[in-house]
């Protein structure tokens, strides 16, 4: 399973290859999670009520992490870790603890973000 941050989300959506092959293909064999900061962040940046349908659909369909209490896990990983310091928000850091938690591999385009991924959590795209 793959978390999608929300610049790869963004890059899908605009239909950008190699970016919509690659989603579309994750999305028909099932293996994008769901996690509610990147749908939210996408939602905020929604221009009508179409896109905004659109994204509800996209997160109805999928498989979700489990996120009960994310955001104190994120704000306690966040401080023991430093990551603020390293320009890492809070909700990327929930993304983060999110894939990790869920053992999903995370595939963001944020450079902040893949310097705090191990290899092993960094998804790496099929298509070139």
């Amino acid at each position: 399973m793959v978390v999608l941050d929300t610049s790869v989300w963004i890059e899908f959506l605009k239909a950008n290859s190699p970016y919509f092959e690659e989603v579309s293909d994750l999305l028909e064999r099932n293996e994008v999670m769901g996690v509610s900061p990147v749908f939210g962040e996408l939602l905020q940046g929604a221009r009508d009520a179409r896109e905004r349908s659109m994204l509800n659909e996209f997160w109805s369909a999928l498989p979700k992490a489990t996120e009960s209490d994310l955001f104190i896990r994120a704000g306690e990983e966040s401080g023991k870790k430093r990551l603020f310091d390293r320009g890492i928000g809070l909700i990327d850091c929930a993304i983060l603890c999110a894939a990790r938690e869920s053992t999903c591999s995370l595939w963001t385009l944020d450079k902040k973000l893949l310097g705090a991924l191990s290899k092993e959590e960094r998804y790496t795209p099929r298509q070139s």
